[in-house]
């Protein structure tokens, strides 16, 4: 797994005990999932509208955004991106009919 996310994965759990005044993800765990999901489905739209755009800086950033936040996520729900990772892992190499005909199954 990148460095960059092993570090930002242990940051964010070690937010998940600190006061929400002291901490944006702290504050975040403390609203809740809905505010999380709030959060990711905001940077989504973000994200599409950027790429609308055309503008490589800004793709960049609001998808940085995007992924931050779905960390967030996976680790309020005791997950981490070392499983995401497993699972793109898992899919290399599949075609992505063959695998997504698996999951009606």
């Amino acid at each position: 797994m990148s460095d960059v996310l092993t570090q930002l994965a242990e940051v964010l759990e070690s937010r998940k005990g600190a006061s929400p005044d002291s901490s944006y993800v702290a504050s975040l765990y403390d609203k809740g999932l809905d505010a999380i999901l709030k959060k990711i489905g905001e940077e989504a739209t973000e994200t599409v509208m950027a790429a609308k755009d055309g503008d490589a800086e800004k793709i960049i950033y609001e998808t940085a955004d995007l992924w931050f936040h779905t960390l967030v996520m996976l680790a309020d729900q005791g997950l981490g991106p070392q499983q995401v990772l497993d699972e793109l892992q898992r899919r290399f190499g599949l075609s992505g009919l063959d695998e997504k005909a698996d999951r009606k199954s």
